[in-house]
């Protein structure tokens, strides 16, 4: 038993929640493998409700040939299969044309003589003299067991382990510990273990967080830039960003919750959220420097006063607005409440620290603006005396 999740990444069913899985073009090394693999991970800490796809405990009938019975009686192989084929898989042998319709002439043994593994043996084969042998007279049925199905991955033969985690587990150690757990083990060179479905999904998502995030920031920065035409401004903005979302993760530590895709998600609508008040200061100073020509020290500080209203009312609304999703009870909520978490968290680090820093981040760039655009000027000549 596991909880259905409402993001389910990859199209793979299963027992459990996460997978692994183990492919190979050798079947037989993958059928003898796969069951050392599964007691393998059924030891790892951290791991429960191990299981496989492989459904083997299917029926099988074999007819199994006594082939030096066949050579005395003078019967050979190729016959004994043509019957079967005959008899058993529906073989064309003609085609009926009329004026209107074609129809296929097959060829097969009456339905109340194919019931039965027995009635295979019950069949006669031409022997090489023109007589006819009876199949039980030179081959017996075994019962045996068979998958009911050969599942694939791509082209090649694939089994999947299924596995869910203890409360106390988290993915990435539980998936570290799967590794090393099938390195011990020494697999032959033909069979390639892999995570798959909400396990693979789960490793991508955690390598590709830090570029998601680096890609955002410079989107951001580009057009803060654009609407500034400046390189610095730009950065007064964004340095508000760091503190949400470190306040962000370190909400998710104290409420003991993983970096799921969806906490990921608050870290994201962090950077939307919170750079309104770097905006929002920003904004106020230049307009003060350029209409009231105030200094930088002067306009910041008093952007500082005249936006501190606005910038709770719209931090404490954020807030109020993600609560909901951190107290709600009921099925699913689990899923949103780290997305509450961390924007709430993220906000009021945020707001206790760019009130702070912000305007110290402003002047520090204000003043490298400044000197920065400052050139020496050319030293003109004095003008000749007549």
């Amino acid at each position: 038993m596991f909880s259905p999740q409402d993001v389910r990444a990859g199209g793979r069913q299963s027992q459990a929640q996460y997978q692994f899985t183990l492919w190979s073009p050798d079947f037989d090394a993958l059928v003898e493998w796969a069951p050392k693999v599964m007691d393998k991970l059924k030891a790892v800490p951290g791991l429960a409700d191990v299981n496989s796809d492989r459904q083997r405990n299917g029926l099988q009938a074999n007819l199994v040939i006594d082939r030096d019975a066949a050579a005395r009686l003078g019967v050979d192989i190729v016959d004994i299969d043509s019957a079967l084929n005959n008899a058993f898989s529906q073989r064309q042998i003609s085609t009926i044309y009329t004026q209107r319709n074609q129809y296929r002439v097959v060829i097969e043994v009456p339905a109340d003589r194919s019931r039965t593994p027995q009635d295979m043996t019950s069949l006669y084969v031409a022997a090489r003299n023109g007589t006819l042998v009876q199949l039980s007279a030179l081959a017996h049925i075994e019962p045996g067991l068979a998958p009911l199905s050969v599942n694939h991955q791509g082209q090649y033969p694939a089994i999947t382990l299924s596995y869910n985690l203890t409360p106390d587990t988290k993915v990435e150690v539980a998936s570290d510990a799967i590794v090393k757990a099938v390195d011990d083990m020494h697999l032959p060179p033909s069979i390639h273990p892999e995570f798959a479905g909400d396990a693979k999904q789960a490793a991508q998502v955690g390598s590709s967080m830090p570029a998601m995030i680096l890609a955002a920031l410079l989107t951001v920065y580009i057009v803060l830039g654009v609407l500034y035409e400046s390189l610095a401004h730009p950065l007064t903005i964004l340095s508000t960003l760091p503190s949400a979302i470190l306040g962000g993760l370190i909400a998710l530590k104290f409420a003991d919750m993983e970096l799921t895709i969806v906490a990921f998600i608050g870290l994201i609508l962090l950077i939307g959220i919170v750079k309104k008040n770097g905006i929002m200061l920003v904004d106020f100073s230049l307009e003060s420097e350029r209409d009231n020509g105030l200094s930088p020290r002067e306009a910041i500080y008093e952007a500082c006063l005249k936006r501190f209203r606005p910038i709770i009312m719209t931090t404490l609304a954020a807030i109020l607005g993600a609560m909901p999703l951190i107290l709600a009870t009921g099925p699913g909520t689990e899923l949103r409440r780290p997305l509450g978490v961390t924007i709430v968290g993220g906000l009021i680090v945020s707001q206790i620290l760019t009130l702070y820093t912000t305007p110290v981040i402003y002047l520090m760039l204000s003043r490298l603006h400044q000197r920065l655009s400052v050139r020496p000027r050319r030293k003109t000549a004095p003008p000749a005396q007549a």
